[in-house]
């Protein structure tokens, strides 16, 4: 009888901790790589107040936010920063016509299909999937962008759904009335997200 206590136990423990030590999580939340230059999107987004549309151009209407080109940057370094040390990679990207090769952080497998368009349309905000990009001095992945964690949201968007002119705001405090109105919304806008298969899986 010892034995087999012992054994559910063992099995048990074995299974909890591969659960959590192996999920995205544990593994992937947090991740962030060195990039060419050392962007700061507390800088940019916070202390200067950029919206992310600004850089990110297509979020609201394709499928993708775009990595911005080194010309997005150039609109301003041009004149500030011009010779600084730090932004030797943009002038020589800008020089020589070459995409700077940023490290993507926030990357689905290419099984998952994923449309940024869609989710702003329907109300959700950056910062619940990117976490508060203003106050982050090195970008890292907030959340762990799993299957469940997609599916949780998907069956319960009323807590992330807001007014289309807060969506890029860091931040935002959902009102006492928050219930009502994502519902309202999702009534109006007639937003189904999908929780089968093929709505993700294409």
């Amino acid at each position: 009888m010892i034995i087999v206590i012992i054994a559910f136990f063992g099995l048990t423990s074995t299974v909890g901790f591969i659960w959590y030590y192996g999920s995205p999580k544990y593994t992937d939340v947090g991740y962030a790589p060195k990039q060419p230059i050392d962007y700061s999107h507390k800088l940019h987004a916070g202390e200067l107040g950029m919206d992310c549309r600004y850089c990110h151009t297509t979020v609201e209407h394709a499928a993708v936010a775009g990595i911005p080109p080194t010309q997005t940057c150039m609109n301003c370094h041009t004149l500030v920063k011009a010779e600084s040390e730090k932004l030797a990679v943009l002038r020589d990207s800008w020089a020589a016509d070459k995409s700077i090769q940023w490290i993507r952080i926030h990357n689905l497998p290419d099984y998952a299909y994923f449309n940024h368009s869609a989710h702003l349309s329907a109300g959700i905000g950056c910062e619940s999937c990117h976490g508060n990009i203003a106050s982050m001095e090195v970008v890292q992945l907030a959340e762990p962008l799993s299957m469940s964690w997609c599916l949780d949201c998907h069956r319960e968007p009323e807590q992330h759904i807001r007014p289309q002119e807060q969506l890029t705001a860091m931040n935002w405090q959902a009102p006492a009335d928050q219930m009502q109105f994502a519902k309202t919304y999702i009534e109006e806008k007639k937003i189904t997200p999908p929780i089968d298969c093929s709505g993700c899986h294409r």
